[in-house]
């Protein structure tokens, strides 16, 4: 067998089903699906190069009304339900990963 390397620290799964169901519900505008919003959110590309991955996996077998079911590969023992609209500083915070990183702090660090 072969493997493949990743650089993800961590890997989020977001049931697709609830948020569908949802029609968005998330960002800035509250129109954006939790996937979407979280990439956007934590300044994270798709793909295996990303430094987390999120992925939305077709469905986890929990349908909660108004809210998306959402897991850390890291700590799965632990399942959120997500409420439509929440803040997604608090969701980064209860899935454990880091704080978004301001791109500016990031630049000026390095000189």
């Amino acid at each position: 067998m072969k493997t493949v390397r990743s650089n993800w620290s961590d890997a989020i799964l977001v049931c697709a089903k609830c948020s569908k169901k949802l029609d968005g519900g998330f960002g800035p505008k509250g129109k954006a699906p939790l996937g979407k919003a979280l990439r956007k959110h934590l300044h994270v590309k798709k793909g295996r190069k990303a430094a987390a991955g999120i992925v939305e996996v077709k469905c986890l077998g929990i349908c909660p009304r108004g809210a998306v079911t959402v897991v850390n590969g890291a700590r799965s023992r632990e399942w959120l339900l997500v409420p439509e609209g929440a803040d997604l500083d608090v969701v980064v915070a209860n899935l454990g990963l880091s704080a978004p990183v301001n791109s500016d702090e990031v630049a000026g660090s390095f000189l």
